[in-house]
């Protein structure tokens, strides 16, 4: 039914008194502004400030602009609840720019909608944005294909992690290693009450590491997030078990840049002695965080390059801030830039690398070992936390890049704030 000219009339005068009231009714809370160096590749990096130093307003009336020569424009933001609260936005291109941008918080009628997403099907979480899957967590237990030996079976690992074009960037369970479950953080060689235990290589039954239970999965406008307990489990005699460590992982998947090139995903991941007996990590060439990429990588379609300039002939056994793992996929070409944070124990952080000739077509592995060349000691009581971040991209990513996405993960902008009076 067509709208008469009185009608029309009186729709647009009713939306414009509609605007105007929200924007008499909207009070600044604070501008803020982020100091940071000058970019030339990077576009758009998280950021998140304390918000209770703001205001302790609901984040459900609460609006947030960024302010540039290009004019003022709403923003979606994400608020972390906690003590303190964290408010989290990323930011835009102008600031890869130099350029000044100004961010407002005000308090007004806040109609954002999620646009990073979680779902649960068959065993696993994807977190998928723009009707793109993302990132694929298992918590069901996989076992091996049949005929192989069932003690290969693991649960808590990601698998597939997708490129921002589709590409699927993991692998389990190939013929080599089926022990090899795409992203995951078992411990090679541990003393544990006079005993040493390998969780990584599970065919040996000595331990293994497997989900317990969700601790939280929080969807949103700029990030989705879940959390688990992982417990790393010893096999004793007569069919009997016992845990040796807890392990929280927390995964944050960001949602895609503007020009969906690339996304980030968050690790942080605590490790506590899950009784009175503490844990010695021996040293060892491989444990910690690993990655078994895509069967179609090989030593002619992928490449290595790290923060210190070696490739895949000489990368292995150095000592690294970041890595960047690349190679073709069908018609594209994606990637990853491993980055280890610089709180993390025996930082820079040594690299298991495979070697170009491995299996001789040059398979792909990369893994942060923080204990390759030392032991680590963890003590019942205490918390230790590592944390890493993939930025997980399309194309081609070189040396400056990689770099400043490192810098603004280790070192991010700060930010200063004046509030309103």
């Amino acid at each position: 039914m067509r709208m008469s000219t009185a009608q029309l009339l009186r729709t647009i005068l009713i939306l414009a008194v509609a605007s105007v009231s929200r924007d008499c009714f909207s009070q600044s809370l604070s501008t803020f502004e982020l100091r940071h160096e000058k970019l030339t590749e990077i576009s758009e990096i998280p950021v998140s400030i304390n918000l209770d130093e703001i205001t302790y307003l609901h984040d459900s009336v609460l609006v947030l602009y960024e302010i540039s020569t290009k004019g003022k424009r709403q923003i979606p933001f994400q608020i972390e609840q906690g003590n303190p609260r964290t408010l989290t936005f990323i930011t835009g291109y102008g600031f890869a720019q130099g350029e000044k941008i100004t961010y407002e918080l005000v308090s007004g009628e806040n109609f954002q909608t999620e646009t990073v997403g979680s779902s649960l099907s068959d065993g696993a979480l994807v977190i998928s944005s723009g009707g793109k899957n993302l990132l694929r967590y298992n918590f069901k237990t996989i076992y091996p294909p049949a005929g192989i030996d069932t003690a290969y079976k693991r649960s808590g690992f990601i698998h597939p992690l997708w490129s921002p074009g589709g590409q699927v960037l993991t692998r389990i369970q190939p013929p080599d290693h089926y022990h090899h479950y795409g992203i995951w953080n078992p411990w090679t060689h541990v003393l544990f009450r006079g005993d040493t235990v390998d969780f990584w290589n599970i065919n040996s039954r000595q331990g293994t590491v497997r989900f317990a239970n969700f601790v939280s999965v929080v969807d949103g406008p700029v990030f989705s997030e879940y959390s688990v307990l992982h417990e790393h489990v010893v096999f004793r005699p007569g069919g009997r078990e016992e845990v040796a460590l807890n392990e929280l992982q927390k995964v944050r998947v960001y949602r895609p840049a503007n020009d969906k090139s690339n996304f980030i995903v968050d690790f942080l991941i605590q490790l506590n002695c899950a009784g009175e007996n503490e844990v010695r990590l021996l040293e060892y060439r491989y444990g910690g965080l690993g990655w078994r990429t895509t069967g179609e990588w090989d030593n002619k379609n992928s490449t290595v390059l790290t923060s210190e300039g070696r490739t895949r002939k000489n990368a292995d056994g150095t000592k690294v801030l970041w890595c960047v793992v690349q190679g073709a996929t069908g018609n594209d070409h994606a990637g990853v830039v491993m980055m280890s944070h610089p709180t993390n124990y025996n930082h820079p952080e040594p690299l298991r690398i495979w070697p170009e000739d491995q299996y001789g077509r040059g398979d792909m592995f990369a893994n942060f070992s923080p204990t390759r060349d030392t032991d680590w000691l963890l003590v019942p009581g205490k918390t230790y936390v590592l944390r890493y971040r993939f930025l997980v991209f399309n194309g081609h990513t070189n040396v400056v890049k990689a770099a400043e996405a490192w810098k603004h993960f280790a070192y991010p902008p700060v930010t200063v704030v004046t509030k309103t009076e």
